[in-house]
């Protein structure tokens, strides 16, 4: 049983932070996006 939760908890983690890294990337496109549009520089 533990070698299975132990399985578990290793394998969720590369899919906790391919979340976490997916959601700043899209937030950071978006801001690049709007930041050109509106002709400003995104710093």
């Amino acid at each position: 049983m533990e070698t299975i939760l132990l399985t578990v908890y290793v394998l969720i983690w590369p899919i906790i932070v391919a979340g976490v890294l997916w959601t700043v990337c899209r937030g950071f496109l978006k801001d690049w996006a709007e930041s050109r549009k509106a002709g400003r520089s995104i710093i």
